[in-house]
């Protein structure tokens, strides 16, 4: 968990990258007492990622996000979020302090725009991180991996995460952030949107019947 691990619950220094989960990962973060959150994303997503809580907001695109934590943070990062994969992976695990712990949850630099690439995908896997043991006990450092799909057989586990979070929310520490709302029968509509729309949020499907409405 970002927010019960004894290691982490003094100053951290976070690095996510943004989008839907990093928004979601940078309020949980922000439960921490002095924490300090940094946030890859395109320039068009700083405004909104800074509102969300992410203290140094860094355009990817025109710079080495590497040197620019370094520039702020020369000891480097206690947690890593990655969901890039390949050689972000690399640089990622260059970026943690002693004690530190990388979390990777994801691989989407194996697609290249739109549609799956190939040879991106061959590159990206021909990238893929791997250490020896040994060096991550030089290192003083942790990897861990995150799919939630894989853990549907531990109910207990995540019933008691989602209590946590719902808890935050009661107090009103964490809130869902909406991108846009879409009625049941535009769900055609929907998918096109995610293909052609870069997001910042979530976005919601609104279904309803003739007594009763709800959210999705």
């Amino acid at each position: 968990s970002l927010t019960n691990d004894p290691v982490y619950l003094r100053p951290t220094r976070y690095h996510i990258i943004t989008g839907g989960v990093g928004i979601a990962a940078t309020q949980l973060c922000k439960t921490v007492k002095d924490v300090t959150v940094f946030g890859t994303a395109s320039a068009s997503k700083h405004e909104a990622i800074s509102q969300g809580g992410v203290t140094h907001a860094i355009d990817y695109r025109t710079r080495d996000y590497v040197e620019e934590v370094r520039k702020i943070s020369p000891k480097g990062l206690d947690i890593v979020l990655d969901p890039l994969g390949g050689s972000d992976t690399h640089k990622a695990y260059n970026l943690l302090k002693p004690m530190g712990k990388l979390i990777t949850y994801g691989a989407a630099n194996m697609l290249a725009g739109q549609r799956k690439n190939l040879i991106a995908v061959a590159k990206n896997w021909y990238h893929q991180f791997s250490i020896h043991t040994l060096s991550l006990i030089q290192g003083n450092k942790s990897v861990c991996g995150f799919h939630l799909g894989y853990l549907d057989g531990e109910m207990e586990l995540i019933t008691q995460a989602m209590n946590t979070i719902l808890d935050l929310y009661k107090q009103g520490k964490v809130k869902p952030r909406i991108d846009s709302t879409w009625h049941l029968e535009q769900v055609c509509v929907v998918v096109v949107f995610f293909a052609i729309v870069s997001y910042v949020y979530s976005v919601s499907v609104y279904g309803c019947s003739k007594n009763k409405e709800g959210f999705l």
